[in-house]
């Protein structure tokens, strides 16, 4: 028997516009709790979008039935004309081309070689808090995430002008995409005024940025051992190397995809600590214990367990990427659902890590919920990272970078408490708002 999907009106919809543009969230979650786990939302004249907070659902549609579902023209075509068509936007076999080639770079044994580079990106930017007074610590995260991935890509071969222009550049571009995203009724205005055409012509300085420092590299005969080195030596099955425009696609791609998410996931894990004070004193005892024994980094993380859940207890409550869309090649049907061919869904990972369905005190801060030993027993509902064939490919190097950075906060500072609730700013990623804290020396 067929199941039918509850219809939010277009008039709800418009009525609701308003509050949709600052933040969709209350919104969303409004209509979940009144039409269920699964509902459709009409968002114009025969447009509309399903949105689903049924775990299986996205397990189904993001790993059982993957090859039915496509990426939707967020990011295979606006997010693309940024910065082309790397492993994030690119789809089919050219995808399966590129994840083949890449993933190597990204094992645990090759990342194992960049952790002494990401920490000394990460302890040089932490000098750089000031303490003894609250400000906005996003900015800080934000530069400590851009410069660990530029440092993991290039070591020292870049000089700090070419690293502040790619980081300005990125962030004009990501901000662009914003806009088109949310007022798609202004694209007339952005392409007649010159606004498009200006921060398009900013990727192209990006790539020729770019294009230098792999000149350099190649002609220096030099080995540094960073992600650069690897992806220059990395061949396709017929032995051919990536042509040097894709490697720069795929060097953007890093950039957008490496950098935002996990400025945001800090930003929040710290705003969390600020207010669980308890929970940075067993942090700093784990820190203090695990350094006086560790042999390398990789044993020092190991030893941090308590950390790592802290961090993934955070990106539970505040993933990053808050939703997941997709939509299907051919007609489908998923528990009595029939889902016409060209649907678009959008998975909605901030109601799904919530979901009293499946987690206990769902709107608690827990981090022993992810104790060590059971590390199955979330994985039907919990995607920090994605799920199936499309699963970030930078995870570990993320989860890597987010512990070491949270492990020397926490060795180094203590945030002062603070009780007021954490304010959210949804865009393109979920996005921490006046994320005001104080640090002080320990």
């Amino acid at each position: 028997m067929e199941k039918k999907i509850p219809t939010v009106s277009l008039y709800k919809f418009l009525r609701h516009s308003f509050d949709i543009l600052k933040n969709p969230l209350p919104f969303h979650h409004q209509n979940f709790e009144r039409h269920g786990d699964t509902f459709r939302l009409q968002i114009g004249f025969g447009k509309s979008v399903v949105f689903s907070r049924n775990a299986a659902f996205a397990q189904y549609t993001l790993q059982k039935n993957h090859k039915n579902y496509t990426k939707s023209t967020i990011q295979t075509k606006d997010l693309a004309k940024y910065v082309g068509k790397g492993l994030l936007t690119s789809e089919g076999e050219h995808w399966k081309k590129q994840r083949r080639l890449i993933q190597p770079a990204f094992h645990k044994k090759q990342l194992e070689t960049l952790l002494e580079t990401v920490l000394e990106a990460i302890q040089t930017e932490l000098s750089k808090i000031k303490t003894g007074t609250p400000r906005d610590i996003f900015p800080v995260f934000n530069d400590l995430a851009f410069q660990t991935v530029v440092k993991a890509l290039f070591s020292s071969a870049v000089s700090a002008t070419d690293i502040k222009r790619l980081q300005q550049i990125t962030e004009e571009s990501q901000q662009m995409l914003v806009k088109e995203l949310r007022q798609p009724y202004l694209k007339w205005w952005f392409k007649s005024s010159g606004k498009l055409k200006s921060v398009l012509k900013l990727t192209s300085e990006a790539r020729e940025i770019l294009r230098k420092l792999i000149h350099e590299r190649k002609l220096s005969n030099k080995k540094e051992g960073d992600l650069l080195d690897m992806l220059l030596e990395a061949q396709y099955e017929d032995g051919s190397a990536m042509e040097e425009e894709q490697l720069i696609d795929e060097i953007l791609i890093l950039f957008t995809a490496g950098h935002e998410t996990t400025s945001n996931a800090l930003t929040f894990t710290c705003e969390l600590l600020a207010r669980n004070p308890e929970i940075q004193e067993i942090i700093f005892s784990e820190v203090i214990k695990a350094t006086s024994n560790k042999a390398n980094l990789m044993e020092y993380m190991q030893a941090c367990p308590y950390t790592k859940q802290v961090v993934e207890e955070s990106m539970r409550l505040y993933p990053p990427a808050y939703f997941i869309d997709r939509i299907n090649i051919e007609e489908d049907e998923f528990e009595g659902m029939k889902i016409p061919k060209g649907t678009n869904l959008l998975f909605s990972l901030h109601e799904i890590h919530r979901h009293p369905k499946f987690w206990e005190a769902p709107e608690a801060f827990k981090p022993e919920r992810f104790t060590e030993g059971n590390p199955l027993k979330y994985s039907a509902y919990y995607f920090p990272f994605g799920a199936g064939p499309r699963m970030c490919i930078g995870n570990n190097f993320a989860m890597y970078e987010m512990i070491l950075a949270i492990a020397e906060v926490m060795s180094k500072y203590r945030i002062s408490p603070k009780s007021t609730p954490i304010k959210i700013l949804p865009l393109i990623t979920l996005k921490p708002k006046d994320a005001i804290l104080e640090f002080n020396l320990r």
